[in-house]
């Protein structure tokens, strides 16, 4: 019995000890929570986002501190593939509305189209060269050219939805709008298997080439 009552006093005394050390980490104030999130960030980092705070700039309600939101963004910007190309193509956008929720969708179109276009450029530079290796006439190279310089909208249309890496908003002074800045990213790697297949498409329908030969003119894997 003593022994009994012994055990059910530890494990008590357990609970209790436990529940205390809840209580103790979820009285943290937003101050030191903040201060633990962002105590690795690099100075250049606090420097832009002191910067923007004073230009009215926020973070979404539950977001992440706007440093280390923008350390993420300095990090993923710098990431390499095992080639050592650029792993992510990333993107900017802009959107101003009466309501936050406008402005956003209006700023990820933004930097989709602008996503968009940098694909387009990257995968207008691959194609022209392998067209260099192809027998092709003039005429047939200078219209696949066209074709890709014309893909950016098929292409935007075809990544979806893209959740930004960060959204920052701010009340633009003396209106009733809100201003929505979006950052967005993209992997390289599949944004040209995106890019690949939309061109593929496009010049199958409007050159009637054939598969073989659209998959050396979009080949990106040398």
């Amino acid at each position: 019995m003593k022994k009994t009552l012994l055990i059910l006093s530890g494990v008590i005394l357990f609970i209790s000890f436990v529940c205390n050390v809840n209580i103790v980490c979820a009285q943290k104030t937003d101050k030191e929570i903040h201060k633990e999130m962002t105590s690795k960030v690099s100075k250049d980092v606090r420097k832009d986002a002191k910067r923007m705070k004073a230009e009215g700039w926020n973070v979404a309600p539950g977001s992440l501190p706007l440093e280390k939101l923008l350390q993420t963004a300095q990090e993923k910007q710098l990431m390499t593939d095992e080639k050592g190309q650029q792993k992510y193509i990333t993107a900017d956008g802009n959107g101003v509305a009466e309501s936050k929720a406008a402005a956003e969708m209006q700023a990820i179109e933004t930097a989709k189209l602008q996503l968009a276009g940098m694909i387009e450029t990257l995968m207008n530079s691959l194609v022209s060269t392998n067209l260099g290796n192809e027998q092709i006439n003039r005429e047939d190279a200078a219209s696949v050219t066209q074709v890709v310089q014309t893909s950016k909208n098929l292409i935007s249309t075809q990544l979806g939805y893209i959740n930004p890496l960060f959204k920052i908003y701010r009340n633009v002074p003396n209106t009733k709008n809100v201003e929505v800045q979006v950052k967005v990213f993209y992997e390289t790697a599949q944004s040209l298997v995106i890019a690949k297949k939309v061109i593929k498409k496009e010049l199958k329908e409007k050159m009637k080439m054939n598969d073989e030969q659209l998959d050396r003119i979009t080949d990106f894997s040398k």
